[in-house]
């Protein structure tokens, strides 16, 4: 008697297979379009931080940290928190606010991506 277990993150994963949303062939799960129909994939982004999002969260946030908080900065974040009350945090924020925004969308990837 054997049984088989599979492992997958969704429905559509088996193992290190995938199924192909628009002819239902099996692929593997890296593929980026099917050889069958020609059917480009989804592949999810995980982890990836948006430019934008910390931009926005700089300027009306930054004071207290936020910003560094999303980015995955944490000791930063309570740094910000802890001497908000002086607004040192806030002109710092505004800063890296223009920054954020004028950082190449490759720049700021390998940066906080």
């Amino acid at each position: 008697m054997t049984t088989e277990t599979t492992q997958s993150a969704s429905p559509d994963i088996v193992g290190n297979k995938k199924y192909c949303p628009a002819c239902g062939k099996v692929l593997h799960e890296s593929a980026a379009t099917c050889p069958s129909c020609g059917a480009a994939q989804i592949v999810p982004i995980v982890g990836q931080k948006s430019k934008i999002a910390a931009a926005l969260l700089a300027f009306f946030l930054g004071g207290i940290g936020i910003h560094k908080f999303y980015l995955g900065r944490p000791v930063q974040g309570l740094l910000y928190l802890v001497f908000c009350w002086t607004f040192i945090p806030a002109l710092i924020a505004f800063i890296e606010f223009i920054i954020y925004l004028c950082m190449s969308d490759e720049a700021f990837a390998a940066k906080y991506g």
